[in-house]
Parts: C-alpha cells; structure tokens; sequence
C-alpha cells in the first residue's frame, strides 16, 4: 500500500516540476506581451484624454482631444479621407492581381519557383527606405517611367509626385505592387481544391471561364475573406509611402492618417493628440472589420458546413 501511495506522489511532484518548466520557457514572452502590448495600450487610452508633451506630466482635459480632431484640425479630415480613399481603392486592385497572378502560377511549369519568389519578394522590401527612394526616382520628372513614355511617343514630361491628380495614384501603385505575400496564400488554397471537382465539371462540359466562377472562386472565397481583412487594416495604417516618398504633398492629397498623427505627436510633442487620433483608427478598423466579418456570410463558402 505504501508503494501505491507514493506513485501518485511521485507523479504529482514531477508534473510540478514539469508546470515550472513550462512557465519558464514562456515567462519572456508574457513579459513581453505585458511590457510592450498591454502596458502601452492602456497607457495611451489615458493619454488620449490628456494633454502630454513627453517633457511634462499629462495634464488630464477630458475630450478636449477629440473636439479638437473633430471640429478644429482641418488636416485631420483631409487625412483620413486621403486614406480611406488610398485603402478603398488598393485592396481591392491589390487583392485581384495577386489572385491572377497565383492562377498563372497554378499551372506547374519549370520556372514557376522563380517566379514564385520573384513576386513575394516586393512583399518584404516594399516597405523599406530603398524602395522608397527607388519609387521616387522612377516617377520623378527625368525618371524611368516618363522615359519609357517618351520612347513610346507618348507625354514624358508628367511630375507623377508633384501633380494633385497622379501623387495617390503613384502611391497606390507601390502598395499593389507588393501583392506577394496575398498571392501566396492565394495560390496555397488554389492547389487544395481537389481535381475531382474540376475533372467532373468539365465532363459536364463547363469550360475555363465556368470553372472558375463555379469551383475556383467559390473554394477561395474563406481565401478572400482573410486576406481582405489583413490588407484592409494593412491599408488604414499605411505610413511608410506617404512619409518617406512625398511627406503628404502636394497640397495634401498623399497626407496619410499616420503620417498625420505622426507630424502631431512627435513633431509638434502632442503626444495625448496623437493617442487620440490613434484610439479613433483603431475603431474605424474595427468598425470596417466588423461590417466585413458580418457581411461574410451572405458570401463565403465554407465547404464543411455546405455553404
């Protein structure tokens, strides 16, 4: 009996042994998470309420932060406007050509791993300060793109970043250009269609076009619906085009939220202002993420569930 009594004991002290192990090896990351997530983002729902210069102690003002990106910051409108507008219209160019591309690339052929990474790799540089500068010298005024023009008989003269009518259109190309990262999700989901369905579709005599908006599009649609939701709040926190390439200009028409918000808290030291206007995105992309998730299931098709 004495025996039987200290199996368990035994059992209990080395599962012990194994629970402290356990919290050890993930004690850095719960540090983590407390020190630079949750401490941080509470810490600046209260600044939002204050005024706080980083040099001062914040001095509590209530909504007196929010009157004033509401009803006086004229630039607070024009931004956000600027990247509403920015989001709406590069998500959905951005989201069509990476799944095109990952069609193309679905079809197996010797060069399709070259091209594979070839694509994703603007994905990973897009955001950085090269291609910035390279996006810059490519549709300056004696860049690339006007020559490329020029030699095709057409306008060469066009200021792409200095004209209002063509500065967000520049920008938006450069973030449709980094279509990488959704196209390989996309081309995953290609490949695990099952044949069957498009080998029994086309005994019944449906052709490519058919196919692809009976099976393809339709299997994808779980697909579209979770890179949309990335790129959409990829799309609200767009920084690094406006602030490295144009700075806003001209006239305002490339100011991005961010940058916005930038310019208030570490240029102008308006610290509990910039808190605020970062607290009101994050609702508008809740707000935006909510209105997708509920409308999802008026169009995607999970095939587990048959609908």
């Amino acid at each position: 009996m004495k025996k039987n009594a200290a199996a368990p004991r035994k059992l209990s002290t080395l599962l012990d042994r194994d629970n402290v192990a356990g919290y050890v090896f993930i004690l850095p990351f719960i540090i983590g998470v407390i020190a630079f997530t949750a401490i941080p983002f509470f810490t600046s729902l209260y600044l939002a309420f204050t005024e706080y210069n980083v040099l001062s102690d914040p001095k509590w003002v209530g909504l007196a932060n929010f009157k004033e990106m509401f009803f006086e910051d004229d630039l607070f409108w024009t931004s956000f406007w600027v990247t509403f507008k920015f989001a709406f219209i590069q998500v959905p160019i951005k989201l069509t050509v990476a799944l095109l591309v990952a069609m193309v690339l679905a079809k197996a052929t010797k060069a399709t791993s070259f091209y594979r990474a070839a694509f994703y790799i603007p994905s990973l540089m897009g955001g950085s300060v090269a291609i910035a500068l390279l996006w810059k010298q490519l549709f300056s005024p004696r860049g690339v793109v006007n020559q490329v023009l020029g030699f095709l008989g057409l306008p060469d003269d066009t200021a792409w970043l200095g004209n209002p009518k063509t500065a967000l259109g520049t920008l938006i190309a450069l973030g449709v250009w980094q279509f990488g990262s959704s196209m390989l999700i996309f081309l995953a989901a290609i490949k695990n269609i099952p044949q069957s369905y498009h080998e029994a579709a086309i005994v019944d005599g449906a052709g490519p076009v058919k196919r692809f908006f009976s099976i393809t599009l339709p299997m994808l649609t779980p697909i579209i619906f979770f890179n949309l939701i990335n790129q959409v709040i990829g799309a609200f926190q767009a920084f690094n085009s406006s602030y490295l390439i144009t700075q806003g200009k001209p006239l305002n028409t490339t100011l991005y939220y961010g940058v916005h918000l930038y310019n208030k808290a570490f240029d102008q030291f308006k610290m509990g202002y910039g808190c605020a206007m970062a607290w009101f995105m994050l609702l508008v992309i809740a707000f935006f993420t909510a209105l997708i998730f509920r409308s999802s299931s008026a169009w995607v098709y999970y095939e587990s569930e048959g609908k």
